[in-house]
């Protein structure tokens, strides 16, 4: 025997009785689950202990009206998605486009027909199904490409000859951050960090080109300034209109001790010397993808044994609360003093979580490398 379909619940909201009685006999008929309240409190709580499917709902009632339980709802994200019809003998324009405005789904007049409530229960149900069905494929989607983006990014543990540890949190299931580690050869190391701008998706799927463009224009035919041209390049006929890219290339040489800074557009490295003594390194230069004539600058400086920088994205430092973005540097500039004597993988969780993001409203990049011994 084949199992029954699950029957959608219906939240009855109204304070008289008649009315209540009229709509659940219209319901339970045709199969459908119905729940009752009498006032907007009580609507509330069943609707969060609940989770109703659909909720018809009285507009004048005593206590809270059905527009303010309405509001109430759409403002709770454990209700906000319920879909809402109003029922009410306010007929009016004014009414109508209220209840609309407010966050309704519908608005019949009352004295209410039991044929006409069904047809259009039927209706938003079945658009809420479909809308369900949309978010749960835009979702898988998202989470394929998440897979995707994580499979191509290196793990610390993947070369622990790098030395480098990182925390990267997308906005959303994938993200338009990227960072890479290339070994150029057995004492030079590449370490680059870019943001393309937005996030989600639609950045998230330019990475894996990002990577492949890095690896192409990365070894000893390529100077730091050649990897970044390269990129750019390509970059500037793959990228949508108002796209572009911000990148930061930190070529470590452990043969001579120097660190050649490259940077298109992007927040400057912080380097922080085991003493506690930290110095930032910045550059004026464009972004990536946008004029024909690349402006970017190119800055070594002598690192030792100990040393350790870092490479990240503006993400970071605007997420930090208060002060804007000069204000967010010197914070994540103070966390890396404070956290220097730690365990690398220790410090960037220590440092990410001294920052205190809150409500981040971009991706998260902190790439962290120590020069080894």
């Amino acid at each position: 025997m084949p199992s029954p379909v699950s029957a959608p619940t219906i939240l009855i909201v109204d304070d008289t009785e008649v009315n209540v009685v009229l709509l659940q006999s219209v319901l339970d008929a045709q199969g459908f689950r119905t729940l009752t309240a009498s006032d907007g409190a009580t609507a509330r709580q069943l609707s969060r202990s609940q989770a109703p499917d659909l909720i018809l709902l009285d507009v004048v009632m005593p206590g809270e009206s059905g527009f303010e339980t309405c509001a109430k709802l759409k403002s709770d994200p454990k209700t906000a998605d319920i879909p809402i019809i109003f029922l009410s003998a306010q007929n009016d324009v004014k009414s109508k486009v209220k209840g609309l405005k407010i966050g309704g789904v519908d608005y019949v007049a009352k004295p209410v027909h039991g044929e006409e409530v069904l047809a259009r229960v039927r209706v938003h149900l079945r658009i809420g199904a479909n809308n369900r069905a949309i978010t749960r494929q835009h979702q898988a989607r998202l989470e394929e490409l998440r897979d995707a983006q994580q499979a191509i990014l290196v793990r610390p543990e993947s070369c622990p000859e790098a030395c480098f540890a990182v925390y990267y949190e997308p906005l959303e299931g994938a993200g338009g951050d990227f960072y890479d580690v290339v070994a150029v050869d057995s004492d030079v190391f590449g370490y680059f960090v870019a943001d393309v701008s937005g996030h989600g998706a639609s950045a998230a799927f330019l990475t894996s080109a990002i990577k492949a463009l890095l690896r192409q224009y990365t070894g000893p035919l390529f100077s730091a300034e050649d990897t970044m041209r390269g990129i750019d390049t390509v970059m500037r006929q793959m990228l949508g209109e108002e796209q572009y890219l911000t990148a930061c290339y930190a070529n470590l040489n452990r043969r001579t001790g120097r660190l050649a800074v490259v940077s298109a557009g992007h927040p400057p490295v912080v380097l922080v010397e085991p003493s506690g003594k930290a110095r930032t390194v910045e550059l004026d230069s464009d972004p990536l993808g946008i004029f024909s004539s690349l402006v970017i600058q190119r800055k070594e400086v002598q690192v030792a044994p100990g040393d350790r920088f870092y490479l990240y994205t503006d993400g970071l430092i605007e997420s930090s609360p208060g002060g804007g973005r000069g204000k967010g540097l010197e914070r994540l500039v103070a966390a890396c003093v404070l956290h220097q004597a730690d365990l690398l993988p220790d410090a960037v969780a220590g440092i990410c979580a001294d920052l205190q993001f809150g409500a981040a409203s971009d991706d998260l990049l902190l790439l962290a490398v120590e020069v080894p011994q």
